[in-house]
């Protein structure tokens, strides 16, 4: 039989396909490999649907160059289940279309088969053959096929505003605290040891009670200090009017 499958690839990429085992047996539809690492890349088990019978081949292929650019496929198989075989000998040679824009694959051989594959119809047949063979083809594309570059999108980045800036300073702690801890780390050596002599002897609540003194005391009240003044300027105004009081009564005496 003869068969041609067109395939939008250029026929140096296929030939390069057609070289690699590994690539060939990516391209047959439905291959399962045997897990064996020493097994043959194009070993393994194969489905293939004849009619209304899917008939299950495990067996081996082996993939050749010719020198010519073209490639020779030899295969066999036997049924899982069964005792029927086929065999397979296939050419596999390359045209290039017109253009150079793609290639027809053109596939010529022979094959036999005994088992459950000749209960099938002759066309029922070759019509399996002729889908395994364009699904083939069409495998063989894909590999060749030079993956595109996925497309880098680089995001633009806003730089960062000054609120934004700002609130990496900023904390929740009030200044308040930052000011007693700044107080506390600087309270003098020397100071520190008067203020432990005088708690010696008293009581822990007197301790705890007692008001700072030096430098850590409270600064007085507005009011105690207005009445402070006051006691010191009304002291000597009522000295003067006493002294007056009496140079008024003893002048009155004299006149009596």
């Amino acid at each position: 039989m003869e068969h041609e499958v067109f395939v939008p690839v250029p026929a140096d990429r296929l030939q390069q396909v057609l070289s690699d085992p590994e690539q060939v047996a990516g391209a047959v539809p439905g291959l399962q490999r045997d897990a064996d690492e020493s097994a043959s890349p194009l070993s393994g088990r194969l489905k293939v649907r004849v009619g209304g019978h899917t008939i299950t081949y495990r067996g081996a292929a082996r993939v050749a160059s010719r020198g010519d650019g073209s490639f020779a496929i030899e295969g066999e198989g036997v049924e899982v289940r069964g005792g029927g075989s086929v065999k397979l000998s296939l050419v596999v040679r390359l045209d290039p279309a017109e253009g150079g824009e793609g290639t027809q694959v053109v596939f010529s051989g022979t094959g036999a088969g005994e088992g459950r594959v000749s209960e099938s119809s002759p066309q029922a047949v070759e019509g399996a053959v002729r889908r395994l063979l364009e699904r083939f083809a069409e495998g063989l594309g894909r590999g060749a096929e030079e993956p595109e570059p996925e497309p880098v999108v680089v995001e633009p980045v806003d730089p960062p505003s000054a609120s934004a800036s700002a609130s990496v300073f900023e904390t929740d702690v009030p200044p308040s605290s930052f000011d007693a801890a700044e107080e506390e780390i600087l309270v003098p050596p020397a100071e520190a040891a008067h203020a432990r002599r005088t708690m010696i002897g008293r009581s822990a609540e007197e301790v705890d009670h007692a008001p700072p003194r030096g430098r850590y005391a409270p600064a007085p009240a507005a009011e105690s200090m207005s009445t402070s003044a006051t006691l010191r300027w009304a002291a000597p105004a009522a000295a003067v009017v006493l002294a007056s009081a009496i140079v008024v009564g003893r002048a009155l005496r004299r006149r009596r």
